[in-house]
């Protein structure tokens, strides 16, 4: 049988991305915000020691929800870095922050958190069986839209359109995964 060009780049493109995610998932507590991510600790417990989440941190708290993240799960959470919040519009973060607003922000955090755990394989096989992208119902009812972005790079996208890349993949945690993005996920 005789094979397209296309369909063999397409399978080797797969297999490199399979490679470089098995890589990630061999290093034991990976380092985020300058500090190692123990496996055995929860998602909270973890969050709280990164210097790059105290923003989401502070989040999680205000909505009332680190008790929810600290239960059984499993969760997988896309979690906004420091540097994707300041990226928003000047002054939706104070304003998210502030008690009239808990439920909006709710909202906004409950769409970054999908019941289940998907590591980096589990969503590029969701990805491959999609055909090219796989949608993901969020805690908060929404969908998550996941897709590769060249051979090593998932990319998630919101309700709104906006493009969320994962930088650091497979931060596994006693009670689910955490990915690191670069933006803020929006619903609708």
């Amino acid at each position: 049988m005789k094979r397209s060009f296309s369909t063999v780049f397409a399978a080797t493109i797969f297999a490199v991305s399979i490679s470089t995610v098995a890589h990630a998932q061999a290093m034991p507590n990976p380092m985020v915000g300058g500090q190692a991510m123990m496996a055995n600790k929860d998602i909270v417990d973890n969050a709280v020691n990164s210097a790059d989440h105290t923003t989401l941190v502070a989040a999680v708290k205000a909505a009332g929800l680190v008790e929810t993240l600290k239960g059984k799960g499993p969760f997988t959470v896309f979690a906004p870095t420091n540097a994707a919040f300041k990226l928003l519009p000047d002054g939706t973060v104070e304003t998210l922050l502030k008690a009239e607003n808990k439920g909006t922000l709710t909202s906004v955090l409950t769409y970054h958190v999908v019941p289940g755990r998907y590591d980096a394989k589990a969503l590029m096989a969701l990805i491959k069986k999609g055909g090219g992208m796989a949608k993901l119902k969020t805690a908060q009812g929404g969908v998550l839209t996941v897709m590769m972005n060249g051979a090593r790079n998932i990319q998630v996208k919101d309700a709104k359109g906006g493009v969320a890349n994962i930088s650091v993949y497979d931060v596994y945690q006693s009670n689910g995964v955490i990915l690191v993005v670069d933006k803020v996920l929006m619903p609708s």
